[in-house]
C-alpha cells in the first residue's frame, strides 16, 4: 500500500496507458500502424 501512495502520479499514468492501449486494439489501429511499417521498410530496401 506504500508503494501505491507514493507513487500515485505513475500508477495513474500506467493505467491510462492500459486504457489508450486497449482503446486502440478495439479500432484495429495496430494493423494500420504494421501496414505503414511495412509500406516504409519496403520503399526503404527498395522493393515499394
Amino acid at each position: 500500500m506504500t508503494f501505491l501512495r507514493k507513487n500515485r502520479a505513475a500508477c495513474a499514468l500506467v493505467l491510462l496507458g492500459v486504457i489508450l492501449l486497449a482503446f486502440g486494439v478495439g479500432q484495429a489501429e495496430h494493423q494500420v500502424v504494421f501496414r505503414k511499417a511495412v509500406t516504409i521498410c519496403m520503399e526503404c530496401i527498395g522493393l515499394g
